[in-house]
């Protein structure tokens, strides 16, 4: 089966603060048909998401698929406070590396 980097199909993968204590990940497709494959292929869920980022489920406190955005968004809780003695990534904004790495099936 033929496999696509989640990079290559999402217009957008960031990641930012959403408040102190907070991160919170978007994934937004131009195309709805990317969108849908992506969906529907269920490489990305809350599971999914805390094995990518080896962290406890419980610490995803939102998993959203907005199809009216063509987006994927989550939310975890932070390991500590923002910019707290230690914080490699005071704005979050660097957090979202892993998911340029997750393979889609191509069903085609």
């Amino acid at each position: 089966m033929k496999k696509v980097y989640l990079h290559e199909l999402a217009k957008t993968i960031r990641s930012k603060n959403a408040g102190t204590d907070r991160i919170t990940f978007d994934i937004i497709f131009e195309k709805k048909e990317d969108y849908l494959l992506v969906r529907n292929s269920n490489v990305l869920t809350k599971q999914s998401v805390a094995k990518l980022y080896n962290i406890n489920e419980e610490r995803i406190t939102d998993f959203v698929l907005y199809d009216p955005a063509n987006a994927i968004k989550f939310t975890i809780d932070r390991n500590q406070p923002s910019s707290s003695p230690g914080d490699s990534d005071i704005f979050g904004s660097q957090q979202y590396a892993p998911l340029l790495d997750v393979k889609v099936p191509i069903t085609s």
